[in-house]
């Protein structure tokens, strides 16, 4: 039987494939990590953006509730990959674009977690200043003071981070019990202030009308479990090969069904403050004496899980990119650019706004890659060989997963434009808008199904007409026999592995 890691033992582990005897964890591991990770702050802000965008009460909770169920389906096979590569999803996206092509995952997910990072800490840092004034009086107005906050959250980020995956297991046990309970205790914070009947009227409408105003909303709530996409192969690799797929991507179903109560806490206390742009001090202010205390801790708390979460993925991605660096390294260094950019964004940026297009920039981007990577999953037949995912990590070139000088077209090439054309038509104001969005009426954003379409056409089209070689579909073949025998002349190109 393996031996339990200690939580106190810096990992030494990085994107290399992880030995079956240190893959201790279980399905429930990763409900905890991946619901501890999203029930913070940040998902409490994403669940304001219903009501900031002029829904009512119930029409917030429609949204939001169709948002999380939508994105939870999109990301549940996203928790496959791990268990079967034994390394991040970044990694494994090699056997789809290429060892070399599957860069793209490595770039899109350190953009991902720079700027998850970067909102944890920094909404949390909000909520923890205005706390702080509230509860002990202490002027937080200061640049020098903010600073100090936002470093001091940022520096226990990355202090977890470097202990590595047991650690940060442990402090999301612990969050996501904590965060639960205080949030849950915000039924009584604000029972005498909840009016379930908050509507705005038709004229507070964002978008000019109902449906483009609903489908927004339900966009952006669906961002934060897509955004989970590139990160689920981090904690998914210490996962047993032979564990059910089924509980897997149950876990991550639940974890994210979950989210609801950060999400509804968010819908239902924006309702109550004064300015909803100004949602975090508005919160602090009509907070009882008594949840004060207790809203600092959530800030807290949920800063670190989701900074921990989000710079723990960055560290295994740059560290997969640039080898030199290690793990540790790697984490430091980008924990150290993700802070000035807190600074610089706090300082010159509209909180909520930068939230917006942050989240539409990622998802746009990800969405795509992860449709492709889905498909190819069950094209393969969920057969990876593990050897040849790490080619190019190891500095070395062939394997059946080269293609072409270590690109597979067929996967960028069905990536590319579809990021472009959700691109063109998003609609994420005031910073991001794309040049096409006005073609669809009412103000309607359809980037995600564009991008999501687009890719899954494209990338079969690809594989239908310009069929991969049989090698790596492994021993079985693809799902479509007739693609296996016409590709079965190209063999040659690729070696098969000894094992699966």
């Amino acid at each position: 039987m393996a031996n339990q890691p200690k939580a106190t033992e810096v990992e030494q582990h990085g994107i290399d494939t992880i030995p079956a005897k240190d893959r201790t964890s279980r399905p429930i591991d990763l409900f905890r990590i991946t619901f501890g990770g999203a029930n913070t702050f940040a998902t409490i802000i994403l669940g304001t953006f219903p009501i900031l965008l002029g829904l009512s009460f119930w029409q917030a909770v429609a949204a939001t509730i169709v948002g999380v169920v939508v994105g939870a389906l999109i990301l549940m096979p996203m928790s496959l990959f791990g268990p079967v590569t034994g390394t991040n999803n970044a990694v494994s996206s090699g056997a789809h674009f290429g060892v070399k092509g599957r860069l793209v995952g490595s770039f899109l997910s350190l953009l991902t977690a720079i700027a998850f990072y970067s909102i944890s800490v920094w909404v949390s840092g909000d909520a923890l200043l205005g706390a702080i004034a509230r509860f002990f009086g202490v002027d937080t107005s200061g640049a020098l003071f903010r600073g100090i906050i936002y470093a001091l959250i940022g520096a226990l980020v990355i202090i977890v981070v470097i202990y590595g995956y047991q650690f940060m297991l442990l402090v999301n046990k612990t969050v996501v019990i904590a965060n639960t309970i205080l949030m849950l205790a915000g039924i009584f914070a604000f029972a005498s202030l909840f009016n379930a009947g908050y509507n705005p009227g038709p004229e507070a409408y964002a978008l000019g009308s109902f449906w483009p105003t609903f489908i927004l909303s339900a966009l952006i709530v669906m961002g934060n479990p897509i955004s989970f996409g590139a990160f689920l192969g981090d904690w998914a690799r210490y996962i047993p090969a032979n564990t059910s797929r089924s509980s897997l991507m149950g876990s991550v179903f639940l974890a994210q069904i979950m989210t609801l109560i950060p999400f509804l806490f968010g819908v239902a206390t924006t309702t109550l403050v004064k300015d909803p742009a100004a949602y975090i001090v508005g919160l602090v202010d009509i907070s009882p004496a008594w949840y004060a205390l207790p809203l600092i801790v959530i800030a807290f708390l949920g800063g670190l899980s989701t900074g921990v979460t989000s710079l723990y993925g960055t560290g295994l991605d740059f560290s997969s990119v640039f080898p030199k660096l290690n793990r540790v390294q790697s984490s430091i260094f980008i924990g150290s650019i993700a802070f000035i950019f807190i600074l610089v964004g706090r300082l010159a940026t509209d909180l909520l706004a930068s939230i917006n297009a942050f989240i539409g920039l990622i998802i746009i981007f990800t969405t795509p890659w992860m449709i492709i990577m889905m498909i190819g999953f069950f094209v393969r037949r969920g057969w990876y060989s593990s050897e040849d995912v790490q080619v190019f990590n190891k500095g070395k070139t062939g394997g059946i997963y080269w293609f072409s000088a270590g690109f597979n077209w067929r996967g960028l090439v069905a990536w590319i434009p579809s990021a472009i054309l959700g691109l063109m038509f998003c609609y994420y104001p005031p910073l991001l808008v794309g040049p096409w969005s006005a073609l669809v009426g009412g103000g309607i954003d359809v980037s995600l199904p564009v991008s999501i379409i687009s890719a899954a056409i494209l990338y079969i089209l690809f594989l239908t007409i310009w069929p991969e070689p049989k090698s790596a579909y492994g021993p079985k073949g693809s799902r479509d026999r007739k693609s296996t025998r016409l590709n079965s002349s190209h063999v040659s190109e690729s070696r098969m592995p000894s094992s699966a």
